[in-house]
C-alpha cells in the first residue's frame, strides 16, 4: 500500500522574520529533497483547513478565537511569547497543519494508504491547549489523535516523539487521559523544561526518555528500545500518530544529540515494526522540528524513504 504526503503552499506564507530558525526554507528544504525520482511513488495532495469542531477538541474556544483572530498587516509580525511569531498567513498555515494531521488519520484509517506524512509548518507539539509555545500554535499531533477516535472508534490511541525537545503540549493533553499513551526521547535538561523520567500522566501511560546532550545513536537505541516501545506494545495502541522532529541532527544549531539521517531511518522502522504488532502498519507522521536545512532535508528524506519500503513483518 502507498503513503501519502500532505503539505501546503500556506506554509510559506507564514513569516517569522529575519533570524528565526523555524523559517520558510524549512519547508521548501523538505518538498525539495522529496520531489527526488525515487519518492516518485508518493501520493501527493495538498493538506485542507482543519474546522474549528477539530481544534475544539484540544484547545478552548477562547484560545481558537485568540490564534485565528491575529491577523497582522502585510509585513508586520505579532509576537505571541518569546519564540512564537504570527504573520498575515499564519492563522491559515496553522489550520492547514492541523488539517494535514486529521487528514492523513483518515486517509490511513480508511485503508487507503498505509501511512502518511505531514510536511506542514508551523510545528504542533509544544502548543499547550490554552498556550502557544516554541514556534507552535495548534497541538497536531493532540488532535490527530483526537480526530481518530471521534470519526473512526479508536480509543486507544499513541503519539510518538523523536523531536529534540520534549513535546510538553502533547503531554499536556494526553496527561489526565488513560487510553493516550506520549511516549517521547528528547535532549534532558533543555527546552522547554519538562520531560523528565517522574512525569507518567494519571496512569503511567507517559513514557519519557531524557537524553543528555551528546548522547549519540547507543543512548538513542536503547532508550526506544528499551523504555519506550516495550510500554507501548504494553499499552496496545489501536493508532499511531508520530512527532518527527529532526533537530536531534548532529548539525542542527539548537540541539546537541548528535544523531544523523541513519538514525532517523532506524526510528522510523522500528515505529513501522511497532506499528505491524498493533494498527496494522498504520502510520500518521508529522513534521516538528529540525533547523539545519541540509540535516533536515537528509533526515526528512530518510524518514520518508523508509516509510515507503515493504513492511519488515
Amino acid at each position: 500500500m502507498s503513503v501519502l504526503l500532505l503539505t501546503h503552499p500556506a506554509g510559506l506564507e507564514h513569516e517569522t522574520g529575519p533570524g528565526h530558525p523555524e523559517r520558510i526554507g524549512r519547508l521548501r528544504a523538505v518538498t525539495a529533497a522529496l520531489a527526488a525520482a525515487e519518492f516518485d511513488g508518493l501520493i501527493r495532495e495538498e493538506a485542507p483547513v482543519a474546522t474549528r469542531e477539530q481544534l475544539g477538541r484540544v484547545h478552548p474556544k477562547r484560545y481558537i478565537d485568540s490564534v485565528l483572530n491575529t491577523r497582522p498587516a502585510p509585513g508586520q509580525l505579532v509576537r505571541l511569547d518569546p519564540d512564537t511569531v504570527m504573520s498575515t498567513g499564519s492563522a491559515e498555515a496553522a489550520l492547514r497543519g492541523a488539517g494535514g494531521a486529521i487528514a492523513g488519520v483518515d486517509a490511513v484509517q480508511s485503508g487507503r494508504v498505509r501511512a502518511a506524512f505531514v510536511a506542514t509548518r508551523p510545528p504542533g507539539h509544544h502548543a499547550e491547549p490554552d498556550r502557544s509555545m516554541g514556534f507552535c500554535l495548534f497541538s497536531n499531533a493532540a488532535i490527530a489523535a483526537h480526530h481518530a477516535r471521534a470519526a473512526w472508534g479508536r480509543q486507544r490511541v499513541a503519539v510518538l516523539d523523536f523531536d529534540v525537545h520534549h513535546g510538553n503540549g502533547t503531554q499536556a493533553v494526553a496527561w489526565d487521559d488513560a487510553d493516550f499513551f506520549f511516549g517521547s526521547s528528547h535532549q534532558y535538561p533543555f527546552y522547554p523544561g519538562t520531560g523528565g523520567l517522574s512525569e507518567t500522566g494519571v496512569a503511567g501511560q507517559i513514557v519519557n526518555a531524557p537524553l543528555a546532550a551528546y548522547s549519540g545513536r547507543a543512548a538513542f537505541e536503547a532508550a526506544w528500545t528499551g523504555r519506550i516501545l516495550p510500554a507501548l506494545d504494553a499499552f496496545d495502541p489501536d493508532c499511531i500518530i508520530v512527532s518527527a522532529g529532526f533537530d536531534a541532527h548532529r548539525d542542527d544549531p539548537l540541539a546537541q544529540l548528535e544523531l544523523n539521517a541513519a538514525d532517523f531511518a532506524w526510528i522510523t522502522g522500528a515505529i513501522m515494526d511497532a506499528a505491524d504488532r498493533h494498527t496494522q502498519g498504520r502510520i500518521v507522521s508529522l513534521l516538528e522540528g529540525g533547523y539545519d536545512l541540509d540535516a533536515l532535508a537528509a533526515s526528512a528524506a530518510a524518514h520518508v524513504r523508509t516509510l515507503l519500503a515493504p513492511s519488515r513483518s
